[in-house]
C-alpha cells in the first residue's frame, strides 16, 4: 500500500511542479493578474461553522483585494486532526495549504512525495514574505530544514507565549478547611486527602461526587508538572533531546516514580476514578469542574480562565458561589528544590503544501497576509463593542461572547485563524491587554497563573539535525501506546504497577520507541560528541 500511495502522490507532484514553476511572473503591483484560488485547512470546534464567520470573510476579502487571491476553507475536526489529515493526503485531496500539530504526520507522507519541499521556494520568493519572516524569524522558518539534504518539508509557526502548564487547587476549599495553599508535593498530597476526608464539608448532598484530584486519558500532559518534578534537575539538554520525541516527557529519568505516586492517590480514592473512561472532545471532565465538584488538577496554564461565559471560572462561581475559584500554585519541587517546568519553544503547529499544491506563490502570500501585524490583530481583538472594549492605557479588554453569536472566537486569541501565531500579539499593548483577554475572569488571577506558569521555567534547547527515519509513520501509533498503558498502570493495584508500567514501556519501545532513541543518539553524537548512556 506504501509504494502504490508512493507512486500516486509521485505522478501528482510531478504535475503540481510544472503548473507553478513561473508563477512569480505573473504578479502585477504584487498582485495576480488573473484571480488564483486555494484552498485553506481549519479546524472545526464545538457547532460553530468557521467559514462563516465574520474572520473567515475578512481573510476572504483581504486576500483577494490585496492578492487577488481567492480563499476557500476546508474544514476539519481539531481533536482528530492527524487521521484527517493522514487521509486528506493519502487520498490527494488535501487543501493546498495544511497546518498540523503532528510533525510526524508530516514526514510520513513527505517520505512518499506527498508534501512539497518549501526550500526552494521560500528562497525564490523571501522578498515578497516580510510578514512572514518578521512574524516567526529565520529560526522558526527554517527550525525542520535538513541540514543534510537541505529540504524543508514544513514552516515551524510562532508560539508568542510559551506557557504550558498550571497546577490548579481550590482555594475556597482550603479556606474552608483552614489551609494554605501546598508549596510541596507533601502538602499538595495532604490537601487531597483533606478533600477526601471532608466531602460531606465541602459538598454537602453531593459529597459522593467528590473528586479531590481530576485528570485525564492523556496522563502525560494532564500530569506533566508532577512528572517533571520526579526528573534529576541536572539533565541535559542532549538527553532531553534524545529521550524527548515523546512530548509528554514520559521517557525521562524520574518518570515512572511520578506515574507511581499517581498509581497510589488513585488507589487511596484521590484520584477520579473515572478518568479513563473519557477521551479528547468529551465534556465530563469539565462538568466536574464547573458543577464544582473537583478539588485539583493540572492542565494548560490559562484553562479555567478559557471560553468566557462559559469557562470553568465563570461556571464555578454561578453553580457554587463567588468565592469559589481555582488558583494557580507551585508545589511540585524537584531534587534541587526548583519548581521546574519544561516551557515550549518558540515553534508551536506545523504548515506544509501537499503535493497536490498548484499555488505555491499564492499559499505562500497567504501565510504573508495572515502573519501581518494588522491582520493579526484584527482577527484576535475583533469588533470593538462586541469583542473587546478598549481601557485608557489602550488595553484591549476582551468580552465575553454568546457562543451562538457570528463573532464567537471558538480558540482563544482565534488561532484557527491566525495559523502562523498562537498566542496575544497585539503590538504595542500586548502586555497591557494580556491579562484582559479572558473575561469576566479577574485579570490578576490570570497574571498570577502567568507568573507560577513560568517560574522555574527551561527552554530545552533544540538542535539542528538531520530527519529521523525512525520517527516516519510512527507518531500516533506510540502516543496512543503511551497513553494505553499509562491508564492501565495508573488504575492498576499498588501491588502490580511494576509489571503493568515496565510491560507498557517494553511494549512501547519494541514497537519503535528504542529505534528513535537510538537513531536520535547517534545523531547528536555525531553533530555534538555527546555518547548517550541508555
Amino acid at each position: 500500500m506504501k509504494r502504490i500511495l508512493a507512486l500516486f502522490l509521485a505522478l501528482i507532484m510531478l504535475c503540481a511542479v510544472a503548473v507553478t514553476a513561473n508563477a512569480a511572473d505573473e504578479l502585477v503591483d504584487g498582485k495576480f493578474a488573473e484571480t488564483r484560488h486555494i484552498t485553506v485547512r481549519l479546524f472545526q470546534r464545538g457547532d460553530n461553522v468557521p467559514e462563516e464567520s465574520p474572520w473567515a470573510e475578512y481573510i476572504r476579502q483581504g486576500m483577494l483585494e490585496k492578492y487577488n487571491v481567492e480563499v476557500e476553507f476546508a474544514v476539519g475536526g481539531r481533536w482528530t486532526e492527524t487521521d484527517d489529515l493522514g487521509n486528506l493526503l493519502a487520498a490527494g485531496i488535501a487543501p493546498d495549504i495544511i497546518y498540523t500539530y503532528s510533525y510526524s504526520t508530516i514526514l510520513t507522507y513527505a517520505d512518499m512525495d506527498g508534501i512539497i519541499d518549501l526550500a526552494p521556494y521560500i528562497e525564490q520568493y523571501k522578498d515578497l514574505l516580510p510578514n512572514l519572516f518578521g512574524l516567526l524569524g529565520e529560526d522558526n522558518v527554517y527550525w525542520d530544514k535538513d541540514p543534510d539534504t537541505g529540504k524543508l518539508w514544513a514552516l515551524e509557526t510562532r508560539l508568542v507565549n510559551n506557557a504550558r502548564i498550571n497546577t490548579f487547587i481550590r482555594k475556597d476549599w482550603l479556606d474552608k478547611l483552614g489551609m494554605s495553599l501546598p508549596t510541596t508535593k507533601a502538602q499538595f498530597e495532604e490537601c487531597l486527602i483533606a478533600f477526601r476526608d471532608n466531602a460531606e464539608l465541602l459538598l454537602g448532598a453531593d459529597a459522593a461526587k467528590m473528586v479531590p484530584y481530576s485528570t485525564s486519558q492523556d496522563i502525560g500532559w494532564r500530569n506533566n508538572i508532577l512528572t517533571v518534578s520526579f526528573v534529576p534537575d541536572d539533565i541535559t539538554d542532549e538527553e532531553l533531546y534524545i529521550r524527548g520525541y515523546d512530548d509528554r516527557q514520559q521517557f525521562l529519568p524520574g518518570a515512572k516514580e511520578a506515574m507511581r505516586l499517581l498509581n497510589k492517590w488513585y488507589n487511596e480514592g484521590l484520584v477520579w476514578k473515572d478518568f479513563a473512561l473519557y477521551g479528547s472532545g468529551d465534556t465530563t471532565e469539565d462538568d466536574n469542574l464547573k458543577a464544582g465538584f473537583v478539588g485539583a488538577f493540572q492542565h494548560n496554564y490559562d484553562y479555567p480562565y478559557r471560553n468566557g461565559d462559559d469557562s470553568i471560572s465563570a461556571n464555578l462561581k454561578r453553580n457554587v458561589g463567588p468565592d469559589a475559584e481555582f488558583v494557580a500554585v507551585d508545589c511540585f519541587e524537584n531534587d534541587a528544590g526548583v519548581y521546574r517546568k519544561y516551557l515550549g519553544s518558540t515553534v508551536d503547529r506545523k504548515v506544509c503544501f501537499p503535493s497536490t499544491n498548484d499555488e505555491i506563490l499564492a499559499s505562500l502570500l497567504y501565510l504573508d497576509f495572515i502573519s501581518s501585524p494588522e491582520t493579526i490583530l484584527a482577527l484576535q481583538t475583533g469588533v470593538e463593542g462586541i469583542n473587546h472594549e478598549r481601557a485608557e492605557n489602550g488595553a484591549y479588554m476582551m468580552k465575553a461572547v454568546d457562543p451562538t453569536d457570528p463573532h464567537y472566537q471558538a480558540s482563544l486569541n482565534n488561532i484557527d485563524f491566525t495559523m502562523t501565531c498562537n498566542g496575544q500579539y497585539l503590538g504595542d499593548y500586548t502586555e497591557a491587554s494580556f491579562a484582559y483577554g479572558y473575561a469576566p475572569v479577574d485579570p490578576e488571577v490570570v497574571q498570577n497563573a502567568y507568573i507560577v506558569a513560568m517560574n522555574g521555567g527551561r527552554v530545552p534547547a533544540h538542535f539542528s539535525l538531520p530527519a529521523i527515519e525512525a520517527e516516519v509513520g510512527i507518531g500516533t501509533t506510540l502516543s496512543t501506546e503511551r497513553d494505553t498503558f499509562l491508564n492501565k498502570a495508573v488504575t492498576a493495584s499498588v501491588e502490580d504497577f511494576d509489571a503493568v508500567y515496565d510491560a507498557g514501556v517494553a511494549n512501547y519501545m519494541a514497537i519503535g520507541g528504542e529505534a528513535i532513541m537510538l537513531e536520535r543518539a547517534e545523531k547528536i553524537q555525531i553533530a555534538t560528541g555527546y555518547v548517550f548512556v541508555k
